[in-house]
């Protein structure tokens, strides 16, 4: 399973037959490359990356285009894992149609293979609209970052059993619109159970606990590279932030040494004095012929 395609009813099936999805976000070929080769089961391209790539305060301001651009980079350093994209705030809100435009920019200039979208009964019918034209559609429902002021903050949603009653009916009618599995973010861990077992369709956590189908994570989060916030829900597997202020750190001190580059590191090293090119003929030699550059790097 770990060189096979993952495909939308390949991630349908796992909720019957397992094993869990394992899923990431990521947002440039390089990251994309190494999360894919790990085994990675999908790859979002999330607009999470307006806070961890852009330096924003929430999701809000990132635009359909740069989805598109992100998508397009973590597209090509994939091979295996399902590459999906999240539409931004104000893509698809606005109509059901305006909602199919946006899904099917991300699929042709975005390289997408399907999108997700925040929302419940109130998206029903643009996730229907989307699906019914062959565009796979990844749901969002608890804790949504794009209603970030609305929910007064990143809070835990559905604690009250009225609330709990609201998400499981988001998540029953995005299974029922077709969406082909659902992101439970930021809900009680019981309530993630309840829904999982309501709907036939796989449910992806993040701070939704144990009981879900699959969980995903944000790539700078669980690698320790994002230190600004430290959510209860995010386990470090790495701590490479910590890694790259040191080798930064390293690295300036040998160059205000002088110790890098080192003569390993350098194109041309000098064996003896250097001799003029009259001289070189004077002995029978002919002077060597320039090192050619490509790139800006000579080879």
């Amino acid at each position: 399973m770990k060189n096979e395609k993952v495909t939308v009813p390949g991630v349908r099936a796992r909720k019957r037959s397992g094993p869990k999805i394992a899923m990431l976000t990521a947002y440039d070929a390089t990251m994309a490359r190494l999360l894919d080769e790990g085994g990675a089961d999908i790859l979002l391209v999330g607009d999470s990356l307006g806070m961890v790539v852009q330096g924003l305060p929430n999701t809000l301001p990132v635009t359909l285009d740069e989805i598109c651009y992100h998508g397009r980079a973590v597209a090509r350093g994939t091979r295996r894992a399902q590459v999906v994209g999240d539409m931004p705030f104000m893509s698809f809100q606005v109509s059901p149609e305006k909602a199919l435009e946006a899904a099917g920019k991300l699929m042709k200039e975005g390289s997408v293979e399907a999108v997700k979208l925040e929302g419940g009964e109130i998206v029903a019918e643009h996730v229907h609209r989307i699906t019914s034209v062959g565009i796979p559609v990844m749901g969002h429902v608890g804790l949504m970052p794009q209603s970030v002021h609305a929910m007064g903050g990143f809070r835990v949603q559905g604690k009250a059993e009225d609330d709990a009653l609201r998400v499981i009916a988001d998540a029953r009618a995005l299974e029922q619109a077709g969406a082909y599995a659902i992101v439970l973010e930021g809900i009680p861990s019981e309530l993630a159970r309840r829904i999982t077992e309501a709907v036939d369709v796989p449910t992806i956590g993040i701070g939704a606990g144990p009981h879900c189908d699959g969980q995903v994570l944000v790539c700078y989060d669980f690698l320790g590279m994002y230190r600004d916030l430290a959510p209860k829900f995010v386990k470090r597997f790495a701590e490479l932030g910590e890694a790259v202020v040191s080798a930064t750190a390293a690295y300036v001190d040998e160059v205000r040494a002088g110790s890098f580059p080192a003569g390993e590191h350098s194109f041309g090293a000098a064996r003896g004095p250097a001799r003029s090119a009259a001289e070189l003929r004077v002995v029978g030699e002919e002077p060597p012929a320039p090192e050619v550059r490509y790139g800006g790097a000579c080879r």
